[in-house]
């Protein structure tokens, strides 16, 4: 390299000289002179030529194909993923290229080696970082192509993992670069461990993303099948629950491995990641940490999950309030109340305490209405009145209704109308709907039936049979 660099120089300085005089040899820049200067300038603008024509090579490339259905094919991919890193490469190689006959000039007197290693690093960094921005750009192309590939194909859960390898080679692929980089700086090996241990726990935490990725996208490939938006969704909520629950418990899982993993690379901490590879330092450390009632209610969320006298969208009377779970985590449940507030409590409330579930088994209910009214009021009538007020709404599910006398006192007697609907929400509307109709038929065709209070006047005289006087 160096002969070749000698050759052109002298025959570059032949024709300077022949050209320009001896003013070729005035310095520039320190002990540089034109005539140094003159090699690194042509082979700067030769690497602009090559770059203009690489340029346009590449635009032709990319142009899309008339004959193809999709513009966007694997060619433009691959160019496009190409075209940056490829005119990089061609400019780092050209620096270095026009850098090199400049050395002889600037070396120092007492290490004369030394600019010629900090080229030779730098140099090898650039192509290293050329390789691997290419790499990169490459797991976009080959993420988009497999997307293509997906979408052909009947099955969803292509769709799912797709984007978890694109993402996990977009985490794993940097952590493999400044491991494979860091011997090209050439550390002190004073450094060495300090290095080898960060670039371990880098990969260790790399390696807790892409799972943490790999169980978010197994939750979504188990829940394609079943839509907890639909009116039947009885199995969609124990599945929701199910895999929330259980999710999370392997997210925690996760997290104390990946920790542990990375205390171990340490002497002085090698002990506590140990004892929390252990099951039993596990429960230890969560026990000793969260407290009692914290691991309480992590074996809660173990029975809700397994047992489920809850699950996602159930409609439950907690507190004395009417809601839907809106969200059960590892230590406490969020309850979406009618009135849009939240109420939150602890998972062991679900375990320990009575409370209602009107969707355990089924979203459909019989809801009831009381009304009261006079002894003077007809059923009969009433229940015809009422046949038609309900056979008439679009809430009722046609199932079942009734009226029956349930109560009578020494004033009134109780109605009790039955009705059922396919959910709480709409068993809601259809009683307040029978009731309201209900008493405008008994204020319409029969208001002397409302209750009245019955009082007997002082002083009046209750007639005597046969109409004598007392």
């Amino acid at each position: 390299m160096n002969g070749f660099y000698g050759a052109l120089t002298a025959l570059l300085h032949g024709w300077l000289v022949g050209l320009f005089g001896s003013g070729v040899d005035r310095r520039v820049l320190g002990p540089i002179t034109w005539a140094d200067l003159a090699p690194s300038v042509a082979v700067l603008a030769l690497v602009a030529i090559v770059n203009g024509v690489s340029a346009i090579i590449v635009r032709h490339k990319m142009q899309p194909d008339a004959a193809l259905a999709q513009p966007k094919n694997l060619r433009h991919h691959m160019f496009g993923a190409l075209r940056a890193p490829l005119y990089l490469l061609i400019w780092i190689c050209g620096i270095y290229f026009a850098a090199a006959p400049l050395l002889p000039q600037l070396r120092p007197t007492g290490r004369p080696d030394v600019l010629d290693r900090v080229l030779d690093t730098l140099f090898n960094l650039g192509m290293f970082a050329v390789v691997f921005w290419f790499l990169f750009r490459f797991t976009h192309v080959l993420e988009a192509r497999m997307a293509v590939w997906a979408s052909r194909t009947r099955s969803r859960l292509d769709d799912l993992f797709v984007p978890l390898l694109g993402r996990g080679l977009r985490v794993v692929l940097p952590v493999i670069a400044v491991i494979f980089a860091l011997p090209i700086l050439g550390l002190p090996a004073a450094y060495a461990g300090m290095v080898a241990k960060g670039t371990s726990v880098l990969l260790i935490v790399a390696v807790g993303i892409v799972l943490f990725q790999a169980v978010q996208i197994g939750e979504s490939a188990l829940l394609l099948r079943f839509d907890i938006s639909a009116a039947d969704n009885l199995q969609a909520r124990k599945i929701y629950t199910q895999v929330h629950v259980i999710g999370r418990v392997i997210y925690v899982v996760i997290g104390l491995f990946t920790l542990a993993c990375i205390l171990m690379l340490f002497q002085e901490v090698r002990h506590v990641g140990t004892s929390l590879l252990a099951s039993a330092g596990i429960v230890g450390i969560i026990a000793g940490v969260a407290g009692q009632k914290s691991l309480a209610n992590l074996f809660a969320g173990f029975q809700i999950a397994l047992a489920q006298p809850i699950r996602q969208d159930d409609v439950v009377i907690v507190e004395g309030a009417w809601g839907r779970i809106e969200e059960i985590t590892l230590s406490y449940v969020v309850v979406h109340v009618w009135d849009d507030t939240r109420l939150v409590l602890p998972l062991t409330y679900f375990i320990e305490k009575p409370f209602q579930n009107w969707t355990r088994t089924s979203a459909q209910l019989l809801g009831s209405v009381f009304v009261w009214v006079d002894y003077s009021f007809p059923v009969d009538e009433g229940r015809k009145a009422l046949q038609q007020i309900i056979e008439a709404s679009a809430l009722w599910d046609r199932r079942f209704w009734n009226l029956q006398v349930s109560d009578a006192t020494e004033k009134t007697m109780q109605l009790r109308v039955l009705a059922t609907a396919a959910d709480s929400s709409k068993s809601w509307d259809l009683r307040c709907e029978i009731r309201e109709k209900f008493i405008a038929f008994i204020q319409r065709s029969h208001p002397q039936s409302l209750p009245l209070v019955r009082a007997q006047m002082a002083g009046t005289v209750a007639p005597v049979p046969g109409g004598a006087a007392p």
